[in-house]
């Protein structure tokens, strides 16, 4: 049962990967410590929820939001994204971050929420949030 599972859960992560667009990139000439603190600042002012962060790994992913589509709670139909987001120290004062989105429709009937990945090329949003951070900086 443990093996199907983790089959399972290794063909779901690499449908999810293979239909994310790769990555964007930029560095900051700011320490870690910076980084991190205003990019959680940054998302929060820009509405995305933070599912989860681990600081010593460097690695922050959010909630999916909703951007077309219903939602009725026990019924929602429609696209969602979500956000992962690395932060890697690149010297004594400098920082990679990348921004990775993930892509899906989703659609809940009575609380089970059935997601297809979407493959996309768009990303507009990795590159506004990267933006948003390099100001905020």
């Amino acid at each position: 049962m443990n093996r199907m599972l983790g089959a399972l859960a290794l063909v779901l992560s690499l449908v999810t990967v293979t239909c994310a667009a790769e990555p964007v990139s930029e560095t900051y000439g700011v320490p870690l410590d910076k980084a991190w603190s205003v990019t959680q600042a940054v998302l929060k002012q820009l509405g995305w929820d933070i599912e989860k962060a681990d600081r010593e790994i460097g690695w922050i992913t959010t909630d999916s939001r909703r951007f077309e589509g219903e939602d009725y709670g026990v019924y929602a139909k429609g696209t969602r994204h979500r956000l992962v987001i690395h932060l890697k120290a690149a010297g004594t004062d400098r920082t990679t971050l990348s921004v990775e989105r993930t892509v899906f429709k989703r659609e809940r009937i009575l609380w089970m929420d059935n997601d297809e990945p979407i493959a996309t090329t768009d990303q507009t949003v990795e590159k506004s949030l990267l933006a948003a951070i390099r100001k905020s900086l």
